[in-house]
């Protein structure tokens, strides 16, 4: 009858006992109503044992009793329980066996497992709580372990249960969407004014569309609608009910939507409430399918009307007398996914076709429009011609849905109407199910097919012109769904009858101005079209290079970083808020569309290697038309890579192209901060280098207009002067010495510029000639007394002793002490190392020098311990003899009576003296000894002079007399000293 039960027995494993469970399945009108199975297992789908009963009783169906068993089955129930059923028993006998009975004028008997009567509601049983429960679990994980997954196959199986025609499809969705919207995340993301993740915002953009999909189911009852409605205005009211456009947290207007019907189109559009991802949905309840034309649509192939005349805007036929349907397309592609979701593949297909045919015969209107206000419109060269609403990244994805209606006609057979196509798709398999060109359909041209139509539409969806929405999100998705749509195209193979589909579309975008957004004069705003363009450049490239150009060419601009476009004609239109009023408005997708731009002039680039044409009109391009720096250079780059490839020789005129970029980026981001600008410049002179020895000496030649006076010197020229540069061009020694001319005359340019950091650079450039090096140094003499610090003249000195000029170092040393400041506590100071030089230098030329630089060294170092280094060195070895470094020689020693030794002692008791009572204002008890230790040091340099230590004895009762009050260390000074 209408129960079954059974035992299922699940076979032992490596690390489970076998198991037995009973189970026990209801049924009703081919559908299981009740389930219960002793495995206790929870899921929203039935366990494994309920599907094996049922197989089994499928497969089975010879398996009930036969019968003697029935007759058994009788005796026995009667023999357990004879007292309470054996009068009924006889009774029901004496009935059977009577010719008149009423028992035997009905065929058939009752059955006491029966489900419900015939005019009740029928569905499949559903675990409602366990359905609660499963969404609530994998929210909680909030995308992790695979949940963001296991939510999609959850819709997955809406949709599957909304094409067997289950009821069951909205409850589950309704038990999907409370738990949504019981997220607690909701309210926090609502409170902090953060987006919610990516994957996330995707499944309630799903949650939308189903709920679209069951308000417009074509055969649903009014009351069942007119709950649906109430339930979803309920949602819809909350406050943390999710907005279309994904913009919570800021209160930017929404652009991507077309106003419901009625609304004023001019109201203020901050004033509207916000659309939430239930909108649709509630505005779709009002849709009804009683429109006769549409009926007929539907419902027919033979829908025709050949006597029309297609000459207004709205015609139902067109040319052919083919049925158009002229909704606004989301919505008229909604219903497409409508019919498809509830199981009408074919009404679906026909509708499809009506809707594409009528998107045909608009792209063929507005190109005779444009055509007719051309002339105008050039001479302007703008526009405030736009469509507000974008088909592709649209909430409805109704380009996705034509597309995937078609390209389902293309890869089935009859029978695969009723799902199996679908299921094949969930399986993951349709990658192996090959796209045909099926038999034209009534309404299609000849040597059309679902494939070309298809295709089309992507093509004519994809060349969209629309304005960007705005916000975060919408700007996202437009990029995924054209990605995704393009990645989908890029499975099919591209015969001749597809081809001709691309060129077709491809002159019709070129050429149908602000419609389209491949048009010569588009809205500023527009969505760029880089993407799609280097899709149509690759495929049409093989079959007509030059439409492949021309539509990539086309699509290089990017109006929006166009600072020079009139702002007058600009504006957006009236009901369009623009959101910052600066520059360009808030394209939160820029660097991800330039990035896009890059690649489209990538591929072509790569494409046009070897031929001069192509490649100058590219460049022009490119120049033109990217803005950024670094998307130049990457350009640069690979262009070089193709123009040098290993196994060819190189293509100088690709070098060449790739030169002309890294010039246009050295002049971008000279005057710029940018990280890469070293790297950008080393490339640059290898670029230069690999084009030729002309291209290294017009980069240095024109050094001002590319590089900063540091980075001609240290990078361009040394790099250029280099051992492997050489040995890399091939030079002769004339071509040789008029590289390094030019390389000279650019080191004393840079170094009258930049004297500080590049004068260096400069002497070591010019060192092989005598006019040029003289030259540098009066440069670094000029400069010395005001433009230059100690440290760079010490640098440039301590080269020229090592260059064998000793006096011009010790000049050099002289001036850098004039720049000098060392003051009593600065004994680490880097520049301590330069000064002992500098005296060891005077020291090692004669008295007279080191006469000269001592009242330099006594005026700038007011550091005891320093000036005691320097004494004690002075006094070691006589002046000009030998080095300080050098063994002692027999020469008479400076006298310290005398000057200029005795202006130095003096100068170093001085600073002992004044370090002392400095360090004695703030001294703590744990510097005690320390102090004492560098007393000690001060004595040594007092005893070093004819009366020290009459002066130190009474420096250190001084000391005793102010500082009394310090008694521990007063104790300790006298401890030491005395």
């Amino acid at each position: 009858g209408f129960h079954l039960s059974g035992t299922v027995t699940e076979p032992a494993m490596q690390s489970e006992p076998e198991t037995v469970c009973n189970v026990a399945i209801s049924f009703d009108r081919c559908k299981i109503t009740s389930v219960t199975c002793s495995c206790g297992n929870k899921d929203i789908f039935y366990c494994a044992h309920v599907v094996a009963l049922s197989l089994y009783r499928i497969r089975k169906p010879d398996q009930v009793m036969n019968r003697d068993q029935l007759q058994k089955f009788v005796q026995y129930l009667i023999t357990v329980h004879h007292t309470e059923v054996l009068p009924t028993a006889q009774k029901l006998a004496d009935e059977i066996l009577s010719q008149n009975s009423e028992i035997n004028q009905v065929h058939g008997a009752p059955d006491p497992t029966a489900g419900a009567s015939i005019d009740d509601e029928n569905c499949w049983h559903l675990d409602e709580e366990q359905v609660q429960e499963q969404v609530k679990l994998f929210l909680s994980q909030g995308g992790y372990h695979g949940s963001g997954k296991q939510l999609n196959l959850l819709f997955a199986k809406v949709r599957e249960m909304l094409k067997m025609r289950d009821s069951n499809g909205a409850r589950m969705l309704t038990l999907i969407t409370e738990q949504f919207m019981a997220d607690p995340r909701l309210s926090l993301w609502r409170q902090q004014g953060t987006a919610m993740t990516d994957k996330y915002r995707q499944l309630w953009d799903e949650l939308g569309a189903l709920w679209m999909c069951i308000v417009l189911n074509p055969h649903c009852k009014l009351e069942q609608k007119a709950s649906w409605l109430k339930q979803l205005k309920k949602w819809n009211s909350v406050d943390v009910c999710p907005w279309e456009d994904g913009n919570h947290g800021n209160e930017l207007p929404n652009l991507t939507n077309a106003l419901p019907q009625g609304a004023n189109a001019n109201q203020d559009s901050s004033n509207r409430p916000h659309r939430t991802v239930f909108t649709r949905a509630i505005e779709a309840c009002d849709l009804h399918w009683q429109d006769s034309h549409l009926q007929h649509i539907i419902s027919s192939d033979l829908y025709t009307n050949y006597c029309y005349h297609d000459d207004t805007e709205n015609s139902l036929f067109d040319s052919h007398g083919w049925p158009l349907w002229h909704e606004h397309v989301p919505t008229a592609c909604a219903r497409v996914d409508a019919l498809r979701s509830h199981g009408y593949p074919r009404e679906a297909l026909r509708l499809a076709i009506a809707i594409v045919n009528t998107l045909r015969r608009q792209q063929q209107k507005q190109l005779e429009m444009f055509r007719a206000q051309k002339k105008e419109l050039l001479h302007r060269g703008v526009t405030s011609i736009t469509n507000l609403e974008g088909w592709v990244g649209h909430p409805l994805d109704p380009i996705g849905t034509l597309f995937s209606s078609l390209m389902e006609a293309c890869r089935v057979d009859d029978e695969s109407f009723h799902g199996f196509s679908d299921f094949m798709e969930n399986m993951g398999q349709c990658k192996s199910l090959e796209y045909q060109h099926l038999p034209a359909h009534k309404f299609l041209e000849e040597g059309e097919s679902y494939l070309t139509l298809a295709v089309e539409v992507a093509l004519i969806g994809l060349g969209q012109q629309r304005i960007m929405p705005d916000g975060l999100y919408a700007q996202e998705k437009v990029c995924r769904n054209e990605e995704q749509l393009i990645s989908k195209l890029q499975e099919i193979e591209l015969d001749d009858t597809l081809v001709k589909i691309f060129r077709k579309q491809a002159v019709f975008l070129l050429e149908a101005g602000p419609y389209s957004g491949l048009g010569e004069v588009i809205h500023r705003e527009s969505v760029p079209m880089h993407t799609f363009a280097k899709y149509l450049f690759t495929s049409l490239l093989p079959h007509d290079a030059e439409l492949a150009y021309k539509t990539a060419l086309r699509a290089m601009r990017l109006l929006v970083l166009e600072s020079t476009a009139p702002s007058g004609d600009m504006s957006r239109p009236h009901h369009i808020a623009s959101v910052v009023p600066n520059r360009y408005p808030r394209w939160f997708t820029l660097s991800h569309i330039e990035s896009q731009q890059c690649e489209l002039a990538s591929t072509m680039l790569t494409a046009a290697k070897g031929d001069v044409r192509r490649l100058e009109t590219v460049l022009e391009s490119i120049q033109k038309n990217i803005h950024s720096s670094s998307h130049i250079f990457k350009l640069a780059q690979d262009a070089f890579k193709i123009a040098t490839l290993m196994d060819s020789l190189p293509d100088i005129t690709l070098l060449k192209v790739s030169l002309e970029l890294g010039l246009q980026v050295m002049r971008m981001t000279l005057s710029t901060l940018n990280w890469r600008r070293r790297e950008m410049v080393r490339w640059l002179v290898t670029c230069a280098t690999e084009v030729g020895v002309y291209a290294l000496d017009s980069i240095m030649q024109n050094w001002f207009t590319l590089f900063t006076p540091t980075e001609a010197t240290s990078i361009v020229a040394t790099t250029v002067m280099s051992n492997s540069t050489i040995v890399r061009l091939h030079l002769d020694c004339h071509q040789q010495e008029k590289l390094a001319g030019s390389a000279r005359t650019l080191a004393l340019q840079c170094a009258m510029k930049d004297p500080q950091n590049c004068a260096l650079s400069a002497l070591t450039l010019c060192e092989k000639d005598h006019i040029a090096f003289e030259t540098a140094y009066q440069i670094v003499l000029d400069a010395a007394t005001t433009g230059m610090s100690y440290s760079q003249l010490f640098t440039i000195a301590r080269y020229m002793e090592h260059r064998g000029y000793p006096m011009r170092a010790y000049k050099l040393a002289t001036l850098a002490m004039t720049h000098l400041n060392l003051s009593y506590n600065q004994d680490t100071h880097p520049a301590i190392n330069d000064v002992l030089w500098a005296c060891a230098l005077s020291h090692s030329l004669g008295k007279n020098e080191l006469a000269a630089i001592i009242p330099l060294v006594v005026k700038s170092v007011k550091c005891a311990t320093v000036l005691s280094d320097i004494l004690r060195r002075c006094t070691l070895t006589t002046p000009g003899m030998v080095g300080l470094h050098g063994r002692r020689n027999s020469g008479k020693l400076m006298s310290l009576d005398k000057a200029p030794l005795r202006q130095l002692l003096d100068a170093t008791i001085g600073a002992y003296i004044n370090t002392t009572h400095s360090r004695l204002t703030h001294i703590s008890p744990r510097h005690y000894s320390e102090f004492i230790e560098f007393l000690s040091k001060a004595r040594e340099t007092f005893l070093m002079a004819h009366d020290g230590h009459i002066q130190f004895t009474q420096f250190i009762d001084n000391l005793k007399q102010i500082y009394k009050g310090k008694k521990k260390l007063m104790m300790l000074v006298r401890e030491r000293f005395g």
